[in-house]
């Protein structure tokens, strides 16, 4: 099942919904980086060129998997 969250990035509102496995890797990840989870969201969607922003998480949290 989907979760959908919203976040402001680059002066814009947006939602992402990614698989809650996604959202929790990327939730640690933020705890473990000390960042709050949307500053992790606005540097993944600043370096994610045209990806669109859920596969760049989406690739994020499968590399911080690992």
């Amino acid at each position: 099942m989907l979760r959908k969250r919203s976040f402001t990035l680059s002066g814009h509102r947006t939602s992402v919904a990614l698989e809650a496995e996604f959202w929790e890797v990327i939730e640690k990840a933020a705890v473990g980086e000390r960042q709050s989870l949307a500053f992790l969201v606005a540097k993944i969607d600043a370096g994610r060129g045209d990806r669109p922003l859920a596969s760049a998480l989406r690739l994020y949290a499968l590399a911080a998997k690992q």
